[in-house]
């Protein structure tokens, strides 16, 4: 049988995860991103609040596939589809392909609000997390020589917009930096009234989760200093205030969107049908109105009997979605039997501080130290290298015994530094 060429685009969960089983097997397999590394992104916190550097959670695509010569990796953005010729046009010139497997995740959502996007900070990219990094570095630096109250209390305010996981854990590394490391860092000014703001459009923190974890989750927060203000909704920002719907300004130099996410939709489907810019499939992943397009993770939306509004944008399903497609291939090539995704869901978790995070399993709910180190342990897991492991666990370790990291480092280039200045 003539061997098939597999492209796949997006080396997040999802992609990377099919690559790598079928890696074994006797095809062809392009895997085609505009970074040339996977990043796992539920650390990407701890890069953003200086506790992790990226590299401890980023591995480039070319060493995890050095040994599979079936596998080729191409660095570069997928400019268009063409799936009546069955090519994908890039950045660095066509490929063909027998299959299309589409795994290009999803970035910040801004709703459509340019100045949202202009000004605030996003973290869905290493590069936006060391932004992130990088900025409230600098801004930290730039308090002691404020010259006006209205530039102090600017600097003095750090928003989170969204109050999901990525929100909640958020406030919680920036206000542990607040209490322990800055005391430390600058002896000689008050940082106690540094403020991280939290705001929740919803009625609750971790409103995906159970009430039991949204109010324990909120519970931690508040007792931690961070202030928590849900049924919260922002107007609009212009990168020195951030007016609210009912009328009130935050004066603040720094808002991180953590609100919403949608799809990285591509050109040239446009016979697929979308769902909130999400490519619709069946129970085999395959695009609707395509026969040898397929779609998998944040991208894909699947209706099942147990999802009838699509499976959550989560990391697990992302990487089952990924192994069953795989399985899948190889059974349609061997005139095998395909296994119509379904997805068990093993639970959610979110940590907010030490021995502060919250776990749901499907029959159990716990809170706290254990829920802490459950969550610790899991997360050390699924980071894909050795080295990579115990560099992670060196870190926390450290951290856990020093409560501190000195990883803060603020690696910006001239041009970089001109433009903060222009923008400031």
């Amino acid at each position: 049988m003539e061997r098939k060429r597999i492209v796949i685009i997006g080396g997040g969960f999802a992609g990377l995860n099919l690559a790598r089983k079928l890696a074994k097997s006797d095809c062809e397999i392009v895997l085609v991103d505009k970074q040339n590394h996977h990043m796992f992104q539920p650390l990407f916190y701890q890069v953003a609040s200086a506790r992790l550097e990226p590299s401890n959670i980023s591995f480039p695509f070319r060493a995890i596939f050095r040994r599979r010569k079936n596998v080729d990796f191409r660095y570069a953005t997928v400019n268009r589809i063409r799936p009546e010729e069955n090519v994908v046009e890039t950045s660095m010139g066509e490929i063909a392909y027998d299959e299309l497997v589409i795994a290009t995740g999803c970035k910040t959502n801004f709703f459509g609000d340019p100045e949202l996007e202009k000004h605030t900070l996003a973290m869905k990219t290493t590069q936006q997390t060391i932004h992130i990094r990088n900025t409230i570095l600098a801004k930290f630096e730039k308090i002691m020589f404020a010259n006006t109250q209205q530039e102090r209390d600017e600097l003095m305010n750090l928003v989170i917009v969204g109050a999901g996981p990525t929100g909640v854990e958020l406030s919680g590394a920036f206000v542990e930096m607040k209490t322990k490391v800055l005391p430390h860092d600058y002896p000689n000014y008050d940082f106690s009234k540094l403020k991280i703001v939290l705001l929740e459009g919803s009625p609750n923190t971790l409103n995906a989760m159970s009430d039991k974890s949204r109010t324990w989750s909120r519970k931690y927060l508040e007792k931690m200093g961070v202030e928590v203000r849900t049924s919260t909704v922002v107007s609009s920002y212009d990168g020195h205030n951030l007016t609210l719907k009912n009328g009130e300004t935050i004066p603040t130099q720094t808002v991180i969107w953590a609100a919403g996410v949608q799809g990285n939709v591509l050109p040239g489907l446009e016979k697929a049908t979308m769902v909130r810019a999400r490519y619709t499939v069946d129970r085999n992943s395959l695009v609707t109105g395509y026969n040898n397009v397929y779609a998998i993770g944040d991208i894909s939306y699947m209706e099942t009997e147990k999802y009838p509004q699509g499976h959550p944008q989560l990391a697990n399903v992302a990487i089952n979605q990924g192994k069953i497609l795989a399985k899948n291939f190889r059974a349609r090539w061997s005139g095998g039997k395909m296994t119509p995704f379904e997805y068990k869901d093993k639970g959610t978790m979110a940590t907010v501080g030490k021995f502060k995070a919250v776990v749901e399993l499907p029959n159990f709910k716990f809170q706290g130290y254990f829920a802490w180190m459950v969550w610790m342990a899991l997360h050390l897991m699924l980071i894909l290298s050795v080295r990579n492991k115990i560099a992670v666990f060196f870190n926390w370790a450290w951290r856990f015994i020093t409560g501190d990291t000195s990883l803060r480092l603020i690696l910006r280039d001239e041009r970089d530094r001109e433009l903060t200045r222009r923008n400031d």
